[in-house]
């Protein structure tokens, strides 16, 4: 429960948190990266533009599920999540088969009671995070952005339908079918690249720009990852 109150938490910020920041988002560094918080414009200005490439990319090249952040538990990281996300708990069978439970898929507003009916999306797909710099990673860092649950917008429980229309598609490409969703998606879609230290091509770019001029209430928080 704590889990879930604690993601649930963090992804309202990024839509209702308001536009006075705290003196610790340019406090100095220390030993660990400092979390950061700023308003959806600024944030946007600090994601570095580049040409994108697919060359080499396959999806296999990101390790996913692994053991997820208990290795002792017996679910892997999409159970993880979907334990996670649940507005109600579902039942925890032998091999960390689920059942039941409840989830509210934000990008289309659908109830979901069967957890066999939802993904665990990739915030920034797979593929695009391929094309805006994971490339030049090594396997190690991107079997971490794959299973990565310590950010709490960088995996996310949603309709099958939702995810596989957005696919490995940009917000310059498509966005969430509810337009309520709209600013809190541009949020943790910027906070993932921030996170990763991901480019964006102009196209995004200015797709993120025009979001931002909308959603002014709109705050991004993130962490860069380690």
């Amino acid at each position: 429960m704590i889990k879930n109150l604690t993601r649930g938490a963090t992804a309202l910020c990024l839509a209702l948190s308001p536009l006075a920041l705290p003196a610790a988002a340019t406090a100095a560094p220390t030993a660990l990266a400092a979390a950061q918080v700023l308003n959806l414009a600024d944030a946007v200005d600090l994601v570095p533009v580049a040409d994108e490439s697919r060359t080499g990319y396959t999806r296999d090249k990101f390790k996913h599920w692994n053991a997820g952040l208990d290795a002792t538990d017996g679910c892997n990281t999409r159970a993880e999540v979907l334990q996670a996300e649940a507005i109600e708990s579902p039942a925890v069978a032998a091999g960390c088969k689920l059942s039941g439970g409840l989830w509210v898929s934000y990008y289309d507003g659908q109830e979901v009671n069967d957890p066999g009916n939802l993904d665990i999306d990739h915030m920034v797909p797979l593929a695009e995070a391929w094309d805006s710099g994971a490339s030049a990673w090594d396997a190690k860092r991107r079997e971490a952005y794959a299973n990565d649950q310590d950010a709490a917008v960088s995996l996310v429980a949603v309709t099958a339908r939702s995810n596989r229309a957005k696919a490995d598609r940009d917000p310059a490409e498509w966005m969430p079918p509810l337009p309520e969703a709209h600013c809190r998606y541009v949020g943790e879609w910027t906070a993932t690249k921030l996170r990763w230290g991901l480019s964006a091509d102009q196209a995004e770019i200015d797709a993120l720009s025009v979001y931002a001029e909308a959603c002014e209430t709109t705050v991004v928080h993130y962490t860069p990852a380690p």
